[in-house]
């Protein structure tokens, strides 16, 4: 998995050490769902898309996000509808399926049961991350949000 030429934004760029950002290339790094998401402890699993769903650039050990299930997200943020699909029908993620809580053209947040997901769109990336029952659903959106806020920051 890589970033497909891109680097990583520089860790001294961002102030916020949470997501552990490094300056090396991704591709040497498919660790970095694992350091900038997981390792918040508001997410168990998560994996990085490049922003039309065709590549998966970084994912934890054992998190996989099929094609049509991505193709499905990518699907959803270009929905216009006053009622979207994937609010009406639901989507999946790595085999599960999640009730739509909420679905706009940059977020995408499901739930199933107590666990869930939220999936937030960048300008070149989409950020898929799993929660579970333990962590509070804002709490795992805050997460997400913030990071796709710092990417779309750096260009991505």
């Amino acid at each position: 998995m890589s970033w497909q030429g891109n680097s990583l934004p520089r860790q001294d760029s961002y102030v916020d050490t949470r997501y552990e950002v490094t300056a090396h290339d991704a591709s040497h790094s498919p660790t970095y769902a694992q350091s900038s998401l997981v390792a918040t402890g508001n997410i168990d699993k998560a994996a990085i898309f490049n922003s039309e769903g065709t590549s998966a650039w970084a994912a934890s050990a054992g998190f996989t996000v099929a094609p049509a299930e991505i193709k499905a997200v990518v699907a959803s943020f270009a929905d216009n509808s006053d009622v979207k699909k994937v609010q009406s029908e639901g989507f999946h993620v790595a085999g599960e399926k999640f009730f739509t809580i909420k679905s706009d053209d940059r977020s995408l947040y499901g739930k199933k049961g107590k666990e869930g997901v939220v999936i937030v769109k960048t300008q070149q990336a989409i950020l898929v991350a799993h929660y579970p029952e333990s962590v509070q659903p804002g709490t795992a959106a805050n997460t997400v949000e913030q990071l796709g806020d710092y990417l779309i920051g750096v260009g991505y």
